[in-house]
C-alpha cells in the first residue's frame, strides 16, 4: 500500500479512496516528485511555489543556466523532458510557443519517450487549442493523461501563488489538477474538454493586448492635454474607464511601483509573447469565421513593436512605443 501512495495521490485516490483517508493521502502525495519543464520567467516562480507547498520538484529547461535558481532551493535537475518523465508521474510544462510544446512532448528526447502509463501530464503553455488536442491524442496512446491548463496573472501573480488556471481535459481528472494548481494559484477553472482551457486564454489576452493598446492611448492623450498622468490614472480608476491595464499594470512610468513600466518595461510579459498569442487569437478567428477587427489591429501593433526594438520588452511598452510614433 505505501508503494501505492508515493505514485501520486492521482492513482491513490482511484484506487484506495473509499479506504484512505484524503488528509493523509494528501500529506503522502505532498512527498512524491512532481515533475516541471520550462523555467523561464513564470516557470520559476510556479515551481518555486511546488517547493515551497513540500512537493520534490525534478525540472530541466532547455537553457541550463535557468535551473540553477530551482537548484539552489532544493529541486532536482535533469537533463531532458525524458529524464523527467522517467522520474515523476505529474509533469508540468510551461513553455513559450505550440512548437516548443510538440517538441517537449514527441521529439527525440521528449516526455512521451519514457512516460509511464497513468502519468498526469499538465500543459501550462499558451498554444494553439489544436496542438492540444494533437498533445492529448499522443500521451493517451502512451497511456497518459494531458491536460491544457494555461495561465493568466503574469509574473507578479506567479511569484505570489496567485495565478489564475484554465483547465481543460477529462473532468474526472481535474481534481488531480487541481490539486498542484491550488499551490501555484488562487483560481483553478475548469473549462471542459481539452483545448477549451486554451480558448478560454487566447480570449482573455486579445482583451488585454485591446485594453493596453486603450490605456497607452488615453494616457498618452491626457498626458498631451497637461494632465499630471497619476491624477489621470487616479480618475479613470475611480470611473467607468476602469480596467485591469489601468488600476494594476498601468503603462506609464511613474505613476505605479512594481510594474514593468517603472523599470524600463523590463521583466513582466513579453512583445513578442503577445504577439504570439495574439497571432493564435486570429488564427482560431479566422477557423471559426468570427470578426476580430480590434483584436487584428492590436495583432499588427504588436508586431509591428517587435519589429522595432521592442521585442524583449514587457507589452505595456506600447505606452513608449506611441510616443515615439507621435515623433515621427
Amino acid at each position: 500500500m505505501a508503494a501505492l501512495l508515493f505514485r501520486g495521490s492521482r492513482h491513490v485516490l482511484q484506487r484506495w479512496n473509499k479506504h484512505v483517508d484524503f488528509a493523509f493521502v494528501r500529506s503522502m502525495a505532498s512527498k512524491t516528485p512532481v515533475g516541471f519543464i520550462g523555467l523561464g520567467n513564470m516557470g520559476t516562480p510556479m515551481a518555486r511555489n511546488l517547493l515551497k507547498n513540500g512537493y520534490p520538484v525534478i525540472a530541466t529547461d532547455v537553457f541550463p543556466e535557468s535551473c540553477k535558481e530551482l537548484q539552489d532551493i532544493g529541486a532536482q535537475v535533469v537533463d531532458s523532458p525524458a529524464d523527467v518523465a522517467e522520474k515523476a508521474d505529474r509533469i508540468i510544462t510551461m513553455l513559450p510557443s505550440s512548437p516548443n510544446v510538440i517538441e517537449v512532448y514527441t521529439g527525440p528526447n521528449g516526455i512521451l519517450k519514457k512516460v509511464k502509463k497513468g502519468t498526469l501530464l499538465i500543459d501550462s503553455s499558451t498554444i494553439d487549442p489544436a496542438v492540444s488536442k494533437e498533445m492529448a491524442v499522443a500521451a493517451e496512446k502512451m497511456g497518459a493523461v494531458f491536460m491544457d491548463a494555461p495561465v493568466s496573472g503574469g509574473v507578479g501573480a506567479a511569484s505570489l501563488a496567485k495565478l489564475t488556471f484554465m483547465v481543460g481535459g477529462l473532468e474526472e481528472e481535474y481534481h488531480a489538477a487541481q490539486e498542484l494548481l491550488t499551490c501555484m494559484g488562487a483560481n483553478v477553472v475548469y473549462c471542459g474538454q481539452v483545448g477549451t482551457g486554451q480558448a478560454a486564454k487566447i480570449c482573455n489576452n486579445m482583451l488585454l493586448a485591446i485594453g493596453m493598446i486603450g490605456t497607452a492611448e488615453t494616457m498618452n492623450l491626457g498626458i498631451r492635454l497637461g494632465l499630471d498622468p497619476k491624477l489621470l490614472a487616479k480618475i479613470l480608476n475611480m470611473s467607468s474607464g476602469r480596467c485591469w491595464s489601468s488600476d494594476s499594470y498601468n503603462p506609464v512610468p511613474g505613476v505605479m511601483e512594481g510594474v514593468p513600466s517603472a523599470n524600463n518595461y523590463q521583466g513582466g510579459f513579453g512583445t513578442t509573447l503577445m504577439a504570439k498569442d495574439l497571432g493564435l487569437a486570429q488564427n482560431t478567428a479566422t477557423n471559426t469565421k468570427t470578426p476580430v477587427p480590434l483584436g487584428s489591429l492590436a495583432h499588427q501593433i504588436f508586431r509591428v513593436m517587435c519589429s522595432r526594438g521592442y521585442a524583449n520588452k514587457d507589452f505595456s511598452s506600447v505606452f513608449q512605443f506611441l510616443r515615439e510614433e507621435e515623433g515621427q
